[in-house]
């Protein structure tokens, strides 16, 4: 058999299982119904093993628990009477919010853009590759905005630089997409996890809470690790596999196209929202550097301390500051009104979000009144410590799970409010951190982000792809994309793995185990 026919055998079999990905996705309902059935579930499931007088020894009190049926007249009222303080306080929610009223005024002034353009446009030739992979990756910052900025962008860099425009563009994909749980800098994403985590460990034990930067250290560090990997797939198997650009397959358009570089007033823009950055941190600096700073804990120390714990709103303030700086010079914001606007329209993005968590905590407070959830991970741990499978292979196993249901349920927060109820029980039964949990599932969650079908950002990168390349296809873009997802779970795993047998901290104060 030829070396084409087995190419075409194996590309054949990857083409098969990425339809019944793409069938089986879009035969689930949306995100919000999923949780509306789930919970559903729960109630039918609570009632059901209430029969049964199934009860298990709860881990934080050592009381015996039972499941209790919502169906009864406890359950019922449980149901009504709850509704909105499951709603409303429900952890993420606030976070959330309070980050993209920042965050989003920066969008929308468009600093965020700005300064991305920046970055890849004025890269060194020889570093470009790095720097589309890093801006893509810090990008994330801007949630969905990046991926319709930095993969184009990125592809008419390396056309400009006579380089393959489509493995510009799988670079700064696999950025943004990839990469999108990793940054250097607090932001929504950490806020939205940590707050489902929290809400989920309390049930077991309430003295127990994952911060938002938690996980900073090991993301960090993961930024220039898939900076590095990025760029080395890109140049060593991504470039030499597409070969020499053939611009008379490409839109005519996109061949005569010139890069459209920073204004004037946007540059201004940046520097001052940089002098505004700059003042801004020597001014947090000097409430916690000193060892009698005034964001230091009671005994001087930095982990705990109310500079830790109130980084929410720190980095609130951070971003607001950056985008008045910049909005006022580029004169978007012209009248102090114009801010709270500015804000309300980012807002507006976010209800999609809003609609979805209003859902997913129902299900969650569901799941916990009627105690399934720690029956599940009471007996769920003690199989897995019957089976001695404690250590860290099962951490992995749980990685590798996540990637794979990541593949039909492309919305990282909805798969996260599904499986943290399941899995951070146990692991924590397993004396396991849940925000090591967390971790881990956050390298699952970015690595497969690029090669799902379910990710609706799919069509758009292969409709730019196509006008470089009339034949591309979705066998061409998933191929191309797969050695970057695939490289990247497996390097991140090693990492995550080095990383715990060492001992070091995954964020302030915070390690595998409790």
């Amino acid at each position: 058999m030829s070396n084409r026919e087995v190419e075409g055998k194996k590309s054949s079999l990857f083409m098969k299982m990425l339809d019944f990905v793409e069938r089986t996705g879009n035969k689930l309902p949306h995100p919000f119904m999923i949780f509306v059935y789930l919970a559903a579930i729960v109630i039918l499931l609570s009632w059901v093993i209430s029969f049964f007088d199934v009860a298990v020894v709860h881990p934080g009190t050592g009381e015996e628990v039972a499941i209790q049926n919502m169906l009864s007249v406890e359950g019922l009222d449980y149901m009504l009477s709850s509704m909105l303080t499951n709603f409303t306080g429900f952890q993420p929610l606030g976070l959330v919010l309070v980050m993209m009223f920042g965050i989003g005024l920066a969008q929308k002034v468009g600093l965020i853009e700005t300064f991305m353009k920046k970055t890849i446009l004025h890269a060194p030739k020889r570093l470009v590759t790095f720097v589309i992979v890093g801006t893509g990756v810090i990008g994330n910052l801007a949630s969905d905005a990046a991926f319709v900025i930095i993969p184009p962008l990125a592809a008419m860099v390396f056309y400009a630089l006579k380089r393959h425009p489509l493995a510009g563009m799988a670079a700064g994909f696999a950025g943004v997409g990839a990469g999108f749980t990793a940054n250097f800098i607090i932001a929504g994403t950490d806020a939205l996890l940590s707050g489902i985590s929290t809400e989920v460990v309390q049930t077991i034990n309430a003295d127990l809470a994952v911060s938002p930067i938690d996980n900073w250290y090991f993301m960090s560090v993961s930024v220039l690790m898939l900076m590095l990997i990025g760029t080395w797939i890109t140049e060593k198997i991504i470039e030499p596999r597409l070969g020499t650009f053939d611009p008379q397959h490409a839109d005519k358009e996109v061949v005569g196209q010139k890069l459209e570089q920073p204004s004037a007033a946007e540059i201004s823009g940046l520097k001052r929202a940089g002098v505004g950055a700059v003042i801004y941190i020597i001014f947090v600096a000097v409430t916690v550097v000193p060892e009698n700073g005034i964001l230091r804990g009671v005994d001087g120390s930095i982990v705990p301390s109310p500079f830790l714990t109130n980084i929410i709103p720190l980095t609130l303030f951070f971003f607001l500051i950056v985008a008045v700086c910049y909005g006022t010079t580029v004169g978007v914001i012209k009248k102090s009104s114009d801010v709270p606007e500015l804000m309300g329209q980012a807002m507006k993005d976010m209800s999609s979000f809003i609609v979805l968590i209003f859902a997913a905590a129902q299900f969650i407070a569901y799941f916990n009144w009627s105690n399934i959830g720690i029956y599940i991970a009471v007996t769920g741990a003690e199989l897995l410590q019957d089976l001695n499978f404690t250590g860290l292979g099962v951490i992995v196993g749980f990685i590798l799970l996540a990637a794979v249901l990541n593949l039909f349920i492309f919305s990282g927060s909805a798969q996260w409010a599904l499986m943290a109820p399941i899995f951070i029980p146990m692991f924590v039964l397993l004396e396991y951190n849940p925000a090591f949990v967390q971790l881990a599932y956050r390298i699952a969650d970015s690595s497969t982000n690029i090669i799902t079908p379910m990710n609706p950002y799919v069509p758009m990168i292969l409709a730019f792809m196509k006008r470089y390349d009339h034949r591309a296809g979705f066998g061409t873009m998933f191929s191309i994309m797969l050695p970057y997802s695939l490289i990247f779970l497996t390097i991140w795993i090693i990492m995550f793995i080095l990383w715990t047998i060492s001992g070091l901290p995954i964020g302030p104060g915070v390690t595998a185990n409790l």
